[in-house]
């Protein structure tokens, strides 16, 4: 239980995390402003703006470089990963959310009216936009920056 003590005092993941809260937070903001009302769910889902995975991922890799150092290895194994998550948010799933749109299109123009199809239609948001993973991660790396006094 100790060590469990010990994860809750690393201000790094503590504000990395605050990063992303704050990015889901500004979804449900910016959805109620795009259409005047409140949509808990986009708390939970994936995709939209600002990305809360770049913001997680780039306050975590700032919040190692301040901590650490900008040249050490641990900064350069956060800003890697942080690369891969940005890079696999705005292109393996933006592509996959194409397909699953294109696929729902299929299913909804061959089985019309007369067919049925047993199967739920396909999650189509499910990346980002280039625009929306630099959002979130500069949302990320301000947000790490103003916490610097946490570390």
């Amino acid at each position: 239980m100790q060590d469990f003590g010990t994860i809750l005092n690393n201000q790094v993941l503590l504000v990395a995390l605050v990063a992303c809260v704050t990015a889901q937070v500004l979804k449900l903001i910016l959805d109620f402003g795009k259409n005047g009302k409140v949509n808990v769910r986009v708390l939970v889902e994936t995709g939209g703006m600002p990305s809360a995975h770049s913001a997680l991922v780039a306050a975590l890799a700032a919040g190692v470089g301040q901590t650490v150092g900008w040249a050490s290895p641990d900064f350069a194994i956060a800003l890697i990963f942080a690369i891969i998550v940005m890079y696999d948010a705005a292109g393996v799933r933006q592509a996959a959310g194409k397909q699953a749109r294109i696929l729902n299109q299929i299913i909804d123009e061959f089985f019309n009216e007369d067919h049925h199809f047993n199967e739920d239609r396909l999650k189509e948001l499910l990346g980002h936009t280039p625009f929306q993973v630099i959002v979130g991660s500069i949302l990320g790396v301000v947000i790490s920056w103003l916490a610097e006094m946490a570390y």
